[in-house]
C-alpha cells in the first residue's frame, strides 16, 4: 500500500527532459521550507537515477517514487538548511 504525504507543493515537469526535470526542482525547492515536502511528476525514465543521485548529493529525502503510465511521481522532503 502506499504512503500519502502531506505535499506542500506539487511540480510538473513532465515533458522537460535531463536536465531540466532536476533544474525545476532546485526552483521549486526555494519556494518550500526545511521540512515540507514536494510532488515532482516528470516523464523522462532517466529523472529515476537523476532524483535519487540528487537527494543523496544534497542531504534531502526521497520518500517515495512511484510509475504510473509513463508519469514518474516522487515524494521528497527538504532537510534543514
Amino acid at each position: 500500500m502506499s504512503q500519502e504525504f502531506k505535499v506542500a507543493q506539487v511540480l510538473d515537469a513532465r515533458g522537460k527532459s535531463c536536465p531540466g526535470p532536476i533544474i525545476a526542482l532546485k526552483k521549486a525547492f526555494k519556494n518550500i521550507e526545511a521540512g515540507e515536502v514536494l510532488e515532482v511528476q516528470a516523464t523522462d525514465p532517466g529523472s529515476v537515477e537523476d532524483f535519487k543521485a540528487w537527494t543523496e548529493e544534497t542531504g534531502n529525502l526521497l520518500l517515495d517514487s512511484r510509475s504510473s503510465g509513463g508519469v514518474y511521481t516522487y515524494y521528497i522532503q527538504k532537510s534543514e538548511d
